[in-house]
């Protein structure tokens, strides 16, 4: 079947996006999300925290966001979900985490009841991506897990969580890599193509190499890992070639024409006593 690509449009002519719509498109989603939550404010040695979206957290991230919370309040309040007299938190461990630094007490937050696990698995995915940064392998775990709790379908999770099915379809893939390769992906800022494109390979001696090396950071980003594999798995240096000599000249030749040329140049006699220096040095090294 033949693809059917939109025409061109000119630079003058084409739509800029309006990003108050977006964040209006965020604000209703969050409405949706939280219908039905009570605002309270409670201690945080109340507050259960759970096994979470997120697991990589910047920690100079975290510091300017306690010194703001210390001068500004806590504007985005956490989100709870109450079961009898115990409250587990849904949403917001970075300011969680942010407040207990500098020993506050309370905060104001979202607590909510009466939800399923899948629908507390949705908030917290949905929260999570619209704050800062979440990780990609972060992100890939949560759809997985949203998966295995629900048992839903690749196209239910596009509909529930509102992303691509490109993007959920990718995801799981790397959540169902092994731990090794995840840990690794965030310890040293692997690009996420370099985990699709080696999730692709067959299973073989390449394979097993590229994971050793993806593992300890050797291959991080796509074009490290084709230049490993057209190599045949062998990591080979981008560094600059050797300057080579002239076809034909010997370095023993070269350095006698080097020599002699040095005899011929105006320079002071500093400079010729270390150009002499030089040469003698470089006559020891050809030597050996």
């Amino acid at each position: 079947m033949v693809k059917v690509f939109a025409p061109r449009v000119a630079k003058k002519k084409r739509e800029t996006l309006n990003f108050q719509d977006k964040l209006n498109l965020f604000k209703a989603n969050d409405e949706k999300l939280l219908k039905g939550a009570k605002l309270d404010e409670i201690n945080l040695e109340d507050i259960v925290v759970k096994n979470q979206v997120r697991t990589k957290f910047n920690d100079s991230s975290l510091k300017e966001l306690a010194e703001n919370i210390k001068q500004n309040g806590l504007i985005q309040p956490l989100v709870l979900h109450r079961i009898g007299s115990s409250y587990t938190l849904i949403c917001g461990e970075r300011r969680f985490r942010a407040m207990s630094s500098i020993r506050m007490k309370t905060a104001p937050c979202f607590v909510l009841e009466n939800k399923t696990p899948e629908e507390l698995m949705a908030i917290q995915f949905s929260e999570n991506s619209s704050r800062e940064e979440l990780h990609y392998i972060d992100k890939a775990d949560g759809i997985l897990n949203y998966q295995k709790a629900t048992n839903a379908s690749e196209r239910k999770i596009v509909s529930v969580l509102g992303i691509s099915k490109t993007e959920v379809h990718r995801s799981l893939l790397l959540a169902k890599l092994p731990r090794n390769i995840k840990e690794a992906a965030k310890t040293h800022n692997l690009e996420k193509y370099v985990l699709l494109e080696f999730d692709a390979l067959e299973n073989g001696p390449l394979k097993k190499r590229l994971e050793k090396d993806i593992c300890s950071g050797v291959v991080k980003k796509r074009s490290d890992l084709r230049r490993v594999i057209s190599n045949g798995g062998l990591v080979v240096s981008k560094s600059r070639k050797s300057a080579q000599l002239p076809k034909g000249l010997s370095a023993n030749a070269f350095l006698k024409a080097l020599k002699s040329k040095s005899k011929n140049m105006e320079i002071d006699a500093h400079t010729k006593a270390l150009l002499d220096n030089l040469l003698e040095e470089t006559k020891d090294i050809i030597s050996n």
